[in-house]
């Protein structure tokens, strides 16, 4: 089973790395969820390679759950009124080409990221003992390129996924330093918490908007 997740590693960080510049210049929501459920598809394998399958797993579901806890929540406002407040967040409504720039501005910085991680991941493997370079990589690039979106924009949707990144990231590297499970069941409660005070948070700002 080691060997078989090895051979998965380095298609984990790439997972990784796709969604995340996908959740950095995103602007739907809804395709924006559905691309940090993918990310914890990579999450996943990047910490099987320290905890058992099943212990792994939890942080699998969690994040599926922080997800589909987030869509629900933003399903219930007035959807007319969540795309204006997306554009009017994003800066969209000023200029046609606004989001175009914006969205080219982002993916070159989330690209400049990717080469300061590839530079330090060598050093992070030195720095950390047991921790590979796919792991590292993986988690760096989440740790950026979440920092990144939560610089960019003051959107609640966005600043929530923002932090999931970020967390994910996290949670990779302490992987390797500890396996247990009341720390797994602890990470995947801080997921499940910020998705759910998130969504009870948008839901409130936008009725009160409304």
């Amino acid at each position: 089973m080691n060997s078989f997740l090895d051979i998965l590693a380095l298609p984990a960080v790439i997972i990784v790395g796709i969604t995340s510049l996908i959740l950095l210049i995103g602007r739907d929501w809804r395709w924006s969820i559905a691309t940090l459920s993918i990310q914890y598809l990579g999450v996943f394998l990047l910490v099987a390679l320290n905890w058992p399958v099943l212990l792994a797993v939890i942080k699998l579901i969690a994040g599926w759950m922080a997800g589909a806890v987030l869509s629900m929540g933003v399903t219930g406002v007035n959807q007319n009124l969540m795309e204006k407040l997306s554009k009017d967040f994003n800066g969209e409504r000023d200029s046609p080409l606004a989001p175009l720039s914006g969205r080219f501005f982002r993916l070159s910085t989330g690209g400049m990221v990717g080469l300061v991680v590839i530079s330090v991941a060598t050093k992070v493997t030195d720095f950390i003992p047991g921790i590979s370079i796919e792991q590292a990589l993986g988690a760096l690039l989440l740790i950026g390129i979440g920092l990144l979106q939560l610089c960019f924009t003051y959107n609640p949707i966005f600043v929530l996924l923002g932090l999931l990144t970020v967390l994910s990231g996290f949670e990779i590297i302490y992987a390797v330093v500890e396996t247990s499970t009341l720390v797994a069941g602890l990470l995947a409660g801080v997921t499940l918490g910020i998705s759910i005070v998130g969504a009870y948070l948008i839901t409130a700002s936008l009725e009160e908007v409304e």
